[in-house]
């Protein structure tokens, strides 16, 4: 567990470079994806996640709308503490990805709970299933054993 929640948090890194860089591309995308939903002009809703928003009340509409800005923020936010852990402290790669892992599940599962309706399948629904699974090999490759193999 020491791996996961180091006793020191420094910028080194115990498993596989490999893993670094994966990180980096999921810190890429998570701050893009962020900025999207903040300032696409229907929040990334109706572009990306097809929720058909032409076919709700502009009220309603407005309201998935701000709420999909907020997500965006606190993708941001997470974006930026990637950012922080990448450049500073990739001590704490291993514990961020754990953290990554629990939010892709839980979209998951919070999807099959909360059923909205959409004119398509959303790219976000096929990528919580392959972020749930990369996140797991990324973990086993964080371990300190891992490393230099």
């Amino acid at each position: 567990m020491g791996w996961i929640l180091p006793p020191q948090i420094d910028n080194r890194f115990p498993g596989r470079r490999l893993v670094v860089a994966v990180f980096a591309l999921i810190t890429a995308m998570t701050i893009g994806r962020s900025l999207v939903h903040m300032f696409a002009p229907d929040g990334g809703a109706q572009s990306v996640a097809h929720i058909p928003l032409d076919t709700y009340p502009a009220a309603a509409s407005n309201a998935v709308v701000f709420l999909f800005s907020f997500w965006g923020l606190s993708q941001l936010m997470m974006g930026l503490v990637y950012i922080v852990a990448l450049l500073r402290y990739r001590a704490l790669i291993p514990l961020l990805l754990v953290l990554i892992f629990v939010e892709y599940a839980g979209r998951i599962t919070i999807g099959h709970i909360r059923v909205i309706e959409t004119t398509a399948t959303a790219p976000g629904a096929i990528l919580d299933y392959v972020m749930v699974l990369l996140t797991l090999v990324l973990l086993v490759l964080s371990r300190p054993s891992s490393a230099g193999r």
